[in-house]
C-alpha cells in the first residue's frame, strides 16, 4: 500500500483509531490526559535517542503513533463539556424535581418537527450559577409562535428531561445522534414562558444568521415560492430545514441529493469564480499572496454562513490547504491533501468521524480521484462536449462506486438513474451557482431585476420538475436493501479487490478478487438461512395500533391506519429490512392472539371482554377503552398489562398507578418503547 508511506496519512489513521478508542470506551479524562503526555514524553526521548544513533529504529514511530492514538482519545474527552465541573448537567442532578431559573442562548435553529420547533442551545447559567453545555430545545407550535434567532438569550423556569430513546426495532435513533454532537437533555416548553433577556452577546454563527435573514427577507420580495426559496437555500447558503419532504424524497430518489449539501463540489466552483474575480490582483506586488489571503478568508466566510456542516467544513479545509500550496509553488498530493483536512477537522471536531455526510463526502472525493482517472482513459472523445458529459459521467460513477456499500447501510436504497441526473446537473452546476450568487447580492442591494428573478427561480423549478420524473420511475429505484456493518466490509474488500486485479492482472490480485466473491456471497447465503426468532410485536404508534408478528422470515401486521398514514409509516420498513424479512402479510386487528403457550387478549374501544371464556398472560390496551382496570385485572387474571400509543395519556397514567399499586408488570409503548413477545 503505497498510500501508507505518507506520513500524514498514518498519523490521521492513528488519530482516526484514539477517536473511536475514546468514544466507545469512555476512559476518565484525567487518565486520558497523563497516559498522552506520558506518551509525548517517550516520542520526545525516542527522537533524542535516534538523532545519536546511526541506524533507524522503529522506536520513535512506534511512539509517535501511540502518541496520535492517545491524542485522539484525549481529543474527544477534552471537546465533552460534561467532563468539566461546570457543565449543567452537575447542577441539574443536584435536584432535577425542582423548576429551574435556566438562562440560555439559541445556538441552531433545527428543523421543525410535526408539533414543536426545535433548536440547539447553549446553557448559559441556572439559578444564577454559570455553567456551560448544549442541550435541545423543544417549543410547542401555536398561531403566536415565532422563530427564535440565533444568539438570542432567554429566561425560563423549567425542569431538564432525558432524550427521548428510539421506540421502535431498528427506528432511527435520535437520542444517539444528539449525544454525539454532546447534547444530552432537553426543554420542552410553550413560547409564552419564555422571557427574552437584554443581553447583547453576538457570536459568529449569530451575525451569520443575520445574513440568511437577510437574504431571504430580501427574496421575498420576488416571485420565488417556497420550494424555489428552499432550494436556493440549500445550494447557497447551506441550509436544508425549509426543503419538503417530497422534494428531498425526489432529490434523494433521483441520486442527486449532494447537489443540496454544499461540499467539494459546490466550494470547488466558488473558488474557481472567487479565483477569476480576484485574477488582476496578481498584478501588484505580493498580489498572490494578498489574493490567497483573501480566498480563504472568503472560503471561510462562506462556511460560516454555510453553517460549517461537516461537508461544506471538509471541503473548505482541504480547498483551503490546496489554495495555499499553490500559492507557495509546492506539488501537492490530492491524499495528503485529504489526509492533512481530515487531521486537522477531527482535531476539532472528533465526532465528525461519525458524521453521515462526513463519511460520504471523504469516501467519494477519494473514490473520484483513485478510479476517475482510469475510467476516464478507458475512451477520451475529442469532441468538447461529449468529453465534459464523458468525464462527468466518470466522476458520478467513480463517486458512486465509493459510498454505494455506506450509503445502502444507512438509507437502504440504491438510486438506479443516478447517472441521468448527475449528467443532467451537474454540467450546468457551475452557470446554476455564479448565477445563485449574482441573484443573492443583487437581492441583499436590492437591485435585483424582476426578469433575471423570474429566469433563475425558473431554473430551479425545472431542475425541481427533472428530479421529480427520475424519482417517479421506480422501476430503477432499488428500496429496502438489507446491508449491515459486516456486508459493507465485505464489500469494500471486493472494490478495494476488483481495482487491484484491473491495475495489475496477476495471481495474487486475482485469488484476493476471488477470496472478497465469496466471502460476500457466503454473507448472503448465511443472513438468508439464519431465521430470526419468532416475535409478537407491539409497535409505538401515535394516535395509532400497530402490531405484528413475525414468523420464519414472514411479516403479519395488523393496524388501524387510514391510506395515508400507511403511506407514510416507515415503522413496519424498518423492521423488515433490520430483520432480513421476505414477505409481508396484511390483516386486521384480532381480539385474542394465541403465541403457543401464551395468550395475549385486546381489549379496544368497545371495553368488551368475558371472563368466564379467557384468561390471558397479556392485555393489550388501545383506543382508550372506558374500564375498571381493578376489575379487569380480578377477572382476567393477566400477568401483564399493556397500553400502546392509541390511548389518551390521562387514561395511561392511570392505569400505570393501578398497576404500581397492585404490584403487575405495565407497559406503556409511549415510554418504553415497541413490546416484543419471543416464542
Amino acid at each position: 500500500m503505497k498510500l501508507l508511506n505518507f506520513t500524514i496519512i498514518k498519523l490521521t489513521i492513528c488519530l482516526v483509531i484514539g477517536i473511536l478508542i475514546g468514544y466507545y470506551f469512555q476512559t476518565p479524562y484525567l487518565i486520558v490526559l497523563g497516559f498522552t503526555l506520558v506518551s509525548l514524553l517517550l516520542v520526545f526521548m525516542s527522537y533524542l535517542m535516534a538523532r545519536h544513533q546511526f541506524q533507524k529504529t522503529v522506536w520513535f514511530g512506534l511512539a509517535a503513533f501511540l502518541s496520535m492514538i492517545s491524542i485522539g482519545a484525549l481529543v474527544v474527552q477534552f471537546h465533552n463539556q460534561k467532563n468539566f465541573q461546570n457543565h449543567f448537567t452537575h447542577q441539574v442532578l443536584k435536584n432535577n424535581a425542582t423548576l429551574k431559573t435556566t438562562t440560555f442562548r439559541i445556538k441552531e435553529v433545527l428543523k421543525p418537527g410535526a408539533y414543536h420547533d426545535k433548536y440547539v442551545i447553549d446553557v448559559l447559567s441556572i439559578d444564577n450559577i454559570k455553567v456551560c453545555g448544549k442541550s435541545l430545545l423543544n417549543i410547542e407550535k401555536d398561531s403566536l409562535t415565532t422563530t427564535l434567532l440565533v444568539d438570542d438569550i432567554f429566561v425560563a423556569k423549567t425542569r431538564f428531561m432525558d432524550l427521548n430513546k428510539s421506540l421502535n426495532p431498528h427506528q432511527f435513533d435520535y437520542k444517539n445522534y444528539l449525544e454525539k454532537q454532546y447534547i444530552y437533555n432537553q426543554l420542552q416548553l410553550n413560547s409564552r414562558t419564555l422571557l427574552k433577556a437584554n443581553y447583547k452577546n453576538h457570536t459568529v454563527f449569530g451575525l451569520a444568521h443575520k445574513i440568511r435573514r437577510h437574504i431571504n427577507n430580501r427574496l421575498k420580495a420576488y416571485h420565488f415560492d417556497d420550494n424555489q426559496r428552499a432550494i436556493i437555500n440549500a445550494l447557497l447558503l447551506g441550509q436544508r430545514q425549509e426543503i419538503s419532504k417530497h422534494i428531498y424524497s425526489d432529490y434523494a430518489n433521483a441520486g442527486a441529493i449532494h447537489i443540496l449539501a454544499v461540499s467539494g463540489l459546490h466550494v470547488g466552483i466558488i473558488l474557481i469564480i472567487l479565483s477569476f474575480v480576484l485574477k488582476p490582483l496578481e498584478f501588484f506586488k505580493h498580489g498572490k499572496q494578498i489574493k490567497t489571503i483573501l480566498l480563504i478568508c472568503l472560503l471561510w466566510s462562506f462556511a460560516v454562513v454555510a453553517g460549517l456542516s461537516a461537508s461544506v467544513t471538509r471541503a473548505v479545509t482541504m480547498f483551503s490547504i490546496l489554495t495555499v500550496a499553490l500559492n507557495i509553488k509546492r506539488p501537492t498530493n490530492i491524499y495528503n491533501t485529504l489526509a492533512i483536512s481530515m487531521f486537522v477537522i477531527l482535531l476539532f471536531k472528533p465526532l465528525f468521524i461519525f458524521d453521515v455526510g462526513f463519511q460520504l463526502s471523504y469516501l467519494a472525493v477519494f473514490s473520484i480521484v483513485t478510479i476517475d482517472p482510469h475510467l476516464y482513459k478507458i475512451w477520451q472523445p475529442k469532441n468538447k462536449i461529449l468529453n465534459l458529459y464523458w468525464h462527468t459521467f466518470t466522476v458520478t460513477v467513480a463517486a458512486q462506486i465509493g459510498v454505494i456499500p455506506l450509503s445502502l447501510y444507512y438509507f437502504h436504497q440504491f438510486p438506479g438513474l443516478f447517472f441521468i441526473s448527475n449528467l443532467v446537473i451537474i454540467p450546468f452546476l457551475g452557470v446554476i451557482l455564479a448565477f445563485g450568487i449574482i441573484v443573492i447580492l443583487l437581492a441583499s442591494f436590492n437591485l435585483l431585476p424582476i426578469f433575471i428573478a423570474d429566469t433563475f427561480g425558473n431554473i430551479i423549478s425545472l431542475m425541481n420538475t427533472l428530479m421529480h420524473w427520475i424519482s417517479n420511475q421506480e422501476t430503477f429505484i432499488f428500496k429496502e436493501i438489507s446491508f449491515n456493518l459486516f456486508h459493507v466490509s465485505l464489500t469494500y474488500l471486493m472494490l478495494i479487490a476488483c481495482f487491484m486485479f484491473s491495475l495489475k492482472r496477476n495471481s495474487q490480485s486475482f485469488g484476493l478478487l476471488l477470496i472478497s466473491v465469496l466471502l460476500l456471497q457466503s454473507s448472503w447465503i448465511y443472513n438468508k438461512l439464519q431465521l430470526p426468532s419468532n416475535e409478537f410485536i407491539i409497535f409505538h404508534k401515535s394516535r395509532q395500533s400497530l402490531i405484528g408478528m413475525s414468523l420464519n422470515n414472514n411479516m403479519f401486521i395488523a393496524n388501524d391506519y387510514d391510506s395515508m398514514t400507511t403511506l407514510k409509516d416507515k415503522i413496519i420498513s424498518n423492521y423488515v429490512i433490520g430483520n432480513h424479512i421476505n414477505r409481508i402479510e396484511k390483516g386486521s386487528v384480532r381480539n385474542a392472539y394465541q403465541l403457543e403457550n401464551k395468550t395475549l387478549f385486546i381489549i379496544d374501544s368497545l371495553a368488551l371482554y368475558n371472563a368466564k371464556t379467557i384468561h390471558p398472560d397479556y392485555i393489550l390496551l388501545r383506543q382508550s377503552p372506558q374500564i375498571n382496570l381493578n376489575r379487569v385485572i380480578d377477572s382476567l387474571q393477566p400477568k401483564y398489562i399493556i397500553a400502546d400509543g392509541s390511548n389518551y395519556k390521562t387514561y395511561v397514567n392511570r392505569w400505570e398507578r393501578i398497576c404500581k399499586k397492585r404490584n403487575l408488570p405495565f407497559h406503556q409503548t409511549g415510554k418504553q418503547g415497541a413490546f416484543i413477545i419471543k416464542y
